[in-house]
């Protein structure tokens, strides 16, 4: 079943951004007086064609679904002589003012939708977790910058002037640090707690560009908290089994600590293999005993880190963590503004950690390919309407990135013959074309093979 919903998910994704990249060539050619000869979506045998009697346009579903093609009126690729009537509607007869826009549409395209779709969610409102920190591990950013956990973060400011950017749930804090660690700049962070509004100073002028990554708010030591540390399993013949942890429990504080974190907790534990633990733990899976607290004294189990190669501590449980949600929404202009905003930071991040990955400063495990793309759609559509369109939005700011990449055979490629021939008044001549384009499929044959592998590598874990 799963599986049927990654793949209906993945051909709904693909398809929808297809149709929007495609039809942005598509509107901007016929406004551009250029005649469209087919609107393609898929390659391979057609499967369903019709011809618009308006337009003249053959429209074809075809065989193999993951892409798509608009292709024009041109003298370079027609089979038989073009009627003289019909050579002022030729692609390649247009200024090249007007092929440059031909040819962009279909990126702004995917932009523009990655705005609506993101002004959707931000008007019709998503839950998401409070901006509540936990208690950060010793000798983080967050650490050093006085959060103790429990507060909630309202506003970040930067600390040369300017007005304070409110912070209205986790995932806007998250953005906004992520700027900032681009930028490599300190910020102030207003939170406040049961004593009040303070200032934090967060330094991120020394992040390193290995850190900006998924795990990027754990590597400054943030993580949401306010909730509660659920057991969600117990291992056999684990140290926590013995000790008579049990699913369901919650889990209070540890050595006389507050927790409400799963990596704060882990960390912990790591730190103590064969030393004695009391933890304070609120009975949840027994009926008899819901509600009541008690202490469990547990000496985790030493064991060899697959990754560091040290010996680290181990209790056997898996935990889940249930914090605070809150219910974002903004008012239609607001939700447009923050669509725009947002498609901008995330193309903004895509150019700057495609440069990185370039230059060997960012690792080309950032690649994703299909088998990711659909594993995240399958998730995404299962979490709701709301997950499955930040989803689109994400992957067709990324598909607008990619075709801009000034590499022949994509879009930019194209757009820089035109900036060529705009500068010197000629076009790049149809040998250097050729050779250019071929170097460019070697291009996009290797970053496919990247993304494939590294697909692969996260599916069967290697």
């Amino acid at each position: 079943m799963n599986l049927l919903i990654e793949l209906l998910a993945f051909a709904v994704a693909i398809g929808v951004l297809v149709v929007v990249h495609e039809y942005g060539h598509y509107s901007v050619a016929r406004l551009c007086g250029v005649k469209v000869l087919r609107f393609s979506i898929g390659f391979g045998k057609p499967l369903v064609q019709w011809v618009s009697p308006k337009t003249g346009t053959e429209w074809t579903i075809a065989a193999l679904p993951l892409g798509g093609y608009v292709k024009m009126l041109d003298e370079r690729e027609a089979g038989a002589p073009i009627p003289p009537e019909a050579l002022p509607h030729a692609f390649n007869r247009q200024h090249v003012a007007k092929r440059f826009a031909i040819v962009a549409a279909g990126p702004v395209a995917n932009f523009i939708l990655a705005i609506a779709l993101f002004a959707v969610v931000f008007a019709t409102g998503v839950s998401e977790p409070a901006a509540i920190v936990a208690a950060p591990t010793p000798n983080t950013a967050a650490a050093l910058a006085g959060f103790d956990g429990g507060e909630t973060v309202v506003g970040v400011r930067n600390p040369d002037g300017g007005s304070s950017e409110p912070v209205r749930s986790w995932s806007d804090l998250r953005w906004k640090l992520l700027g900032a660690a681009f930028d490599h700049r300190r910020v102030i962070l207003s939170a406040k707690d049961s004593h009040g509004t303070s200032d934090f100073p967060l330094d991120l002028r020394d992040v390193a560009e290995k850190d900006v990554d998924d795990d990027f708010m754990s590597h400054l030591g943030f993580e949401p908290g306010g909730g509660k540390l659920i057991v969600a399993g117990v291992q056999p013949g684990s140290a926590a089994q013995h000790a008579g942890l049990a699913a369901g429990d919650r889990l209070v504080s540890i050595d006389g600590k507050p927790t409400d974190n799963a990596t704060a907790f882990i960390a912990y534990v790591k730190t103590h293999a064969g030393t004695a633990i009391t933890l304070q733990v609120e009975r949840g899976g027994d009926a008899q005993q819901a509600g009541k607290t008690e202490a469990i004294h547990v000496v985790p189990l030493a064991q060899r880190d697959d990754t560091t190669g040290e010996s680290i501590g181990r209790i056997g449980a898996e935990l889940a963590t249930q914090v605070p949600s809150i219910e974002v929404r903004y008012g239609p202009l607001e939700s447009l503004q923050l669509g725009a905003h947002r498609t901008w930071d995330l193309a903004a991040y895509s150019v700057r950690m495609f440069g990185r990955m370039i230059t060997g400063e960012a690792s080309l495990k950032n690649l994703s390919g299909p088998v990711t793309i659909a594993d995240y759609a399958g998730k995404s559509a299962r979490l709701g309407p709301s997950a499955f369109l930040s989803f689109l939005a994400l992957v067709s700011i990324s598909l607008g990135v990619l075709n801009l990449l000034p590499i022949p055979v994509l879009d930019g490629g194209h757009l820089l013959y035109y900036l060529v021939e705009a500068a010197t008044g000629k076009a790049v001549s149809d040998r250097w074309q050729l050779v250019l384009q071929r170097a460019g499929l070697a291009c996009i044959v290797a970053l496919s093979a990247i993304a494939l592998f590294n697909d692969l590598a996260r599916l069967i874990h290697f």
